[in-house]
């Protein structure tokens, strides 16, 4: 199922379950169908055409939303071993502490925006009808530090672009974990259908711009005194990308 479609439920009872399950992001089949208050019958039924449509798949007694990516990328950079995955439940502590310390040590907004949006909602993935998102996490002995987080949203005028935020925390830089979180988040926005990505960052960051810019970012736009940091006004700055997927794919 691509990301830049809308849902399309036909049947009430459906959407409900997508949704209990979208929200908490992993369930046992027998909470969402008691919490819901469908029969079972009822439930199997519709659990089956939900599985087979590709809105979720289940893992033994467990639920989740089907569209998140199985592959796991591992990398030898000589005295680090990493890999890459697409994020899971089980990640949203690591993940939000991650992006928090990052977002503190650069002055990052965005970054700042996703781990409260994160926070607060308790569900890593997200698919609905007005946005979604994608996030892959880079791990060390299975430990997160380092994510690409993609915000996609749904609406026809602007589904062909997307925001990406991605940071390492600082001691595992160096070793080319940024670029390989970027390109993974590339080849997923070339693979569904995306053309351009955006990222916006304070002027004072001045590593997330030139970390952008090495990897064929540009300015498309500076808002002055933007942000109010520590006191002081800093600007702002629109970076975006054009997305060359056949030199990626």
């Amino acid at each position: 199922m691509e990301l830049t479609e809308q849902l399309n439920f036909d049947h009430k009872d459906r959407r409900d379950i997508y949704e209990y399950v979208e929200a908490h992001g992993s369930v046992r089949a027998d909470q969402a169908r008691r919490a819901l208050n469908l029969d079972p019958e009822a439930f199997g039924h519709h659990l089956t055409i939900l599985r087979r449509d590709g809105y979720l798949r289940q893992e033994g007694k467990r639920l989740r939303v089907a569209y998140r990516e199985e592959d796991v990328e591992e990398y030898d950079a000589g005295d680090l071993v990493y890999t890459i995955r697409a994020a899971e439940q089980r990640d949203l502590s690591g993940l939000v502490g991650v992006i928090r310390q990052v977002a503190e040590e650069g002055t990052y907004i965005e970054a700042e925006t996703v781990a409260d949006l994160l926070d607060h909602e308790e569900v890593i993935l997200r698919h609905t009808e007005t946005r979604s998102r994608m996030v892959f996490v880079a791990c060390v002995d299975d430990e997160v530090v380092g994510w690409v987080h993609l915000d996609l949203p749904e609406t026809e005028k602007l589904a062909h672009t997307a925001v990406l935020t991605v940071g390492l925390l600082p001691g595992y830089r160096g070793h080319g974990i940024g670029t390989a979180l970027l390109d993974r988040g590339f080849r997923w926005a070339c693979e569904h259908g995306f053309e351009k990505l955006y990222n916006s960052v304070p002027a004072t960051n001045e590593d997330a711009i030139s970390f952008l810019e090495a990897h064929g970012w540009e300015t498309e736009a500076v808002r002055e005194n933007h942000y109010r940091i520590d006191g002081e006004y800093v600007d702002e700055v629109m970076l975006a990308t054009f997305l060359d997927c056949d030199a990626r794919l």
